[in-house]
């Protein structure tokens, strides 16, 4: 049986306005975007709609949206065909199985673009993939915290990483990272389904691209499962979010190392003290 989803169609020409409506819809759970020139569809299963929740989060924007139902497989194939790769410098290239290999990179993933990777989210992975070519992960322990597609998770593997966690509570997400890590021949990548993070364990690279109420909520539990030296990358909020996480990042014995931004988005780089 096909599963139904709701699609938020908003008519924007303005990038700036785009970014932040996918940061706030990301917060109440809409985790697929597709932008164009002239709109932003946002896209939540039909289970877990609620419009009043919208409106609350969207309260004060001067924006219009039309709402209809639609079915997974309507939307799928134009959804993989407006998927453009993410190339980072002479590092990192993410590309569908259907693009051209890109030859100029060290490292190349392939992965089949659904609904957990939105377009959207492209500045917010390109940040991330950037910040990785920085860290040391040989024979470290990892853990993805939001896999989504498993991009992150995959690259870590690339980059020497011993073990790694991918995990994330969207069933959607895990089937595609668990087809995605197999495609790229993961080996030491473990995806499995959890809210949070395991309760039992540390681990030297945290990596979370969410959102902004996820890692607000989390932070406690990443500083557990970090031990002295464990360097976080956070992403998938908005510069003006910035420095209310730096004030609850500071309290949780963090120490802020960098901070990029790409549009209005940013990405932060802590270490454990």
């Amino acid at each position: 049986m096909s599963k139904e989803f709701i699609q938020l169609t908003f008519s924007t020409a303005e990038p700036v306005m785009s970014e932040v409506l996918i940061a706030l819809l990301s917060d109440i759970g809409y985790s697929g975007f597709e932008e164009s020139d002239v709109a932003l569809k946002a896209f939540i299963d039909k289970d877990h709609f609620n419009e009043a929740e919208v409106k609350r989060a969207l309260a004060g924007l001067a924006v219009e949206y039309n709402c209809a139902e639609i079915e997974e497989q309507n939307w799928n194939a134009q959804w993989e065909s407006s998927f453009d790769p993410i190339i980072i410098g002479n590092f990192a290239a993410i590309r569908a199985g259907f693009h051209s290999p890109v030859q100029q990179v060290s490292h190349e993933i392939i992965i089949t673009p659904k609904m957990s990777f939105g377009t959207g989210h492209h500045a917010t992975t390109h940040m991330m993939v950037e910040q990785m070519a920085d860290i040391d992960f040989t024979g470290k322990t990892v853990i993805d915290f939001g896999t989504g597609t498993g991009v992150l998770a995959i690259l870590a593997e690339k980059l020497g990483a011993g073990s790694v966690d991918a995990i994330d509570n969207d069933d959607w997400s895990i089937e595609n990272s668990e087809e995605n890590t197999a495609a790229n021949g993961c080996r030491q990548v473990h995806v499995f389904k959890a809210d949070q993070l395991p309760g039992n364990k540390t681990y030297q690279v945290i990596l979370a691209n969410i959102n902004l109420n996820v890692i607000v909520d989390s932070l406690p539990s990443l500083a557990r499962a970090s031990a002295r030296g464990t360097v976080v990358l956070l992403s998938g909020f908005l510069k003006e979010d910035e420095s209310g996480l730096l004030q609850l990042i500071m309290s949780l014995n963090f120490k802020h190392l960098d901070t990029r931004q790409k549009g209005e988005w940013i990405c932060m780089k802590l270490e454990m003290n």
